[in-house]
């Protein structure tokens, strides 16, 4: 039921309307009850229609349950004699369905239709791109079987395995279009703010030992002996994916930046905002380029791997002080044991001119972080001391976080023996030196002004990294499995999307749920057809989850039976465009 408003000139009144199908299968309405004249209910709501028509919209809903509760019962019949049809799904995921309403507000089907016009194909770019996303999304895994999975789904594709694979090249010529279209319409669904941008970069691996095109060997994050491709993501201050690219394996990283944002400044119309990255991509050149124009940046910094004087300057205990405080304070006399020092971060800020450029270097200290390091050092400790017991795990340390660096191997020679002898011990130069960095931080930035703010900002860095564990963990986005350069691109496009669409239905949500809660919700939701032409009952639990998801959409798939006639029109609605969504 919803609410309209009927009738000519001044004669017109506010009802509720009725919807139902015909016996011919032709939609109509009628009118289910009249909530006044629309002059005299205005004189109610003081001339304000928008108000008129929000109670208007409360009391169809009302009628709506309370229609249901009346009229909802059904019957339908079953013979204990006739088994199921062979090969015939009783099952289907509902969870889709919220998928596929974003993937609408994203104007999905429009950008497929613009891609169009510049190619010569005849199947439907639109059904199997989403068709994609739900599949990433909703059970992962190599294209075939994506395409199987989606036969599950209440919608089964009505496209050929071998239509996928030739959409796959399209997506991967248009992938730069694709990615500025979306930037655009995810307005639709949700403000963009791109005032502050993160970038990081990450490797997926290759099931094959073979190099060729973008894969090659380099330094995998994963230390896999296999070819890798590198993958540049810039993120919003909302952690909203805004745009990749995928890299050589062996490139480095510092490299991949200035295409990438090069493409946005131009591209998206982004060009005045704050970069932040970690220190691996913080080289010069990268700062220098983040300080032309209206762009500044923040960006952590090595305290290791800066000059010895300029180090101990920075890691000198005096002339801190505490986040809005003016007071100079020397860390060597702070009772860390006070539970207000523990939680307080002090800073210092040191200037920097590095060839034409003026930074500041902020160094930072936390009793809290401190007490991290030490706790997460000592488990290493251990687990070197376990090493050097037992001679088969003795080893170099591959990485920083391997307990063992810790161990320090010599040779002996005793008395009366020829033949050296080796010797394991933990190297407590090593230990002292890495404690010697316990509790303190460090970023440089050509901003001035708010210090708070500026840390701030670079705290964010952990939703990007978070994306790359939803893709690589949730979305099982590696091993990669498709050969060719094309469809590897057109792999990571169909990633990305699905990761896009996925932080988008966070925000739909709201704060309160997990990860791992709402993929293990949206990928549990099924229905069980009952008969082929009678209706679905829902066959998953409903849950506080489940009712934000219905609120937040606005359509439920919760009630005992549905119809066919009924689900059809869930499914309409989550291919119709929202009005009260702004053109932007």
């Amino acid at each position: 039921m919803y609410a309209a408003i009927n009738g000519v000139g001044s004669n017109k009144s506010v009802y509720i309307m009725y919807s139902f199908r015909k016996e011919n299968g032709k939609t109509s309405s009628r009118v289910y009850r009249k909530l006044g004249r629309l002059d005299e209910l205005l004189e109610r709501f003081s001339n304000d229609q928008d108000q008129l028509m929000a109670w208007a919209k409360e009391e169809a809903a009302k009628d709506t349950a309370e229609f249901n509760r009346k009229n909802g019962s059904v019957s339908v019949s079953f013979s204990k004699a006739a088994c199921i049809p062979k090969n015939e799904g009783r099952s289907f995921n509902v969870g889709y369905l919220f998928l596929q309403q974003l993937c609408t507000q994203l104007r999905m089907e429009n950008i497929c239709q613009k891609i169009r016009t510049r190619h010569k194909f005849s199947y439907d770019l639109g059904a199997i791109l989403t068709d994609l996303i739900f599949a990433r999304i909703l059970c992962p895994s190599s294209k075939l079987s994506s395409f199987d999975y989606c036969r599950s789904l209440l919608e089964p594709p009505k496209y050929t395995l071998q239509n996928v694979y030739r959409a796959l090249s399209v997506l991967a010529e248009e992938s730069d279009f694709i990615q500025e279209e979306l930037y655009r319409c995810s307005n639709f669904v949700h403000p963009r703010n791109d005032r502050i941008l993160y970038y990081d970069c990450t490797n997926y691996y290759f099931e094959t030992e073979q190099e060729d095109g973008i894969r090659h060997y380099g330094k995998s994050k994963e230390n896999r002996p296999n070819p890798i491709v590198t993958m540049g993501l810039f993120m919003d201050a909302e952690g909203i994916p805004l745009a990749f690219d995928i890299f050589p394996g062996n490139q480095n990283e510092q490299t991949t930046l200035r295409p990438l944002e090069t493409k946005i400044i131009h591209d998206f119309q982004c060009s005045d905002f704050i970069f932040c990255s970690d220190a691996g991509l913080g080289s010069r050149a990268n700062r220098r380029f983040n300080s032309l124009g209206k762009r500044s940046y923040v960006i952590a910094h090595s305290l290791k791997k800066m000059a010895a004087e300029d180090r101990d300057t920075a890691l000198n205990p005096a002339f801190f002080r505490a986040a809005g405080s003016e007071q100079m304070i020397d860390l060597r006399s702070l009772d860390e044991t006070d539970e207000k020092v523990f939680q307080t971060i002090y800073y210092k800020e040191i200037p920097l001119v590095t060839g034409n450029m003026d930074e500041t270097l902020i160094v930072t200290y936390s009793p809290k972080y401190k007490a991290y390091q030490q706790k997460l050092r000592n488990r290493q400790i251990e687990r070197a001391e376990k090493m050097i017991q037992d001679p088969g795990k003795k080893r170099r340390g591959k990485n920083q976080n391997d307990p063992a660096r810790f161990i320090k191997k010599s040779s002996v020679t005793s008395d009366g023996e020829i033949a050296e002898k080796t010797l394991y011990e933990l190297d407590m130069e090593r230990i002292e030196e890495e404690s010697r960095y316990d509790g303190f931080y460090a970023v440089v930035t050509n901003l001035e002004g708010n210090v708070e703010q500026i840390l701030k900002i670079n705290k964010r860095r952990w939703e990007i990294e978070e994306n790359f564990q939803i893709m690589k963990s949730e979305f099982e986005a590696r091993p990669v499995y498709v050969r060719r350069e094309d469809r590897i691109k057109a792999h990571f496009l169909t990633c990305y999307i699905s990761l896009l669409v996925y932080r988008l239905l966070e925000k739909e949500l709201g704060p309160g749920y997990t990860c791992e809660q709402i993929l293990q919700t949206i990928r549990g939701m099924n229905m069980t057809r009952l008969s082929k032409d009678s209706g679905y009952i829902p066959s998953y639990m409903r849950t506080d989850l489940t009712d934000a998801l219905h609120k937040a959409f606005g359509f439920r798939t919760d009630y005992e039976f549905i119809s066919k006639a009924s689900m059809r029109s869930i499914i309409k609605e989550t291919k119709t465009i929202k009005k009260q969504k702004e053109e932007i």
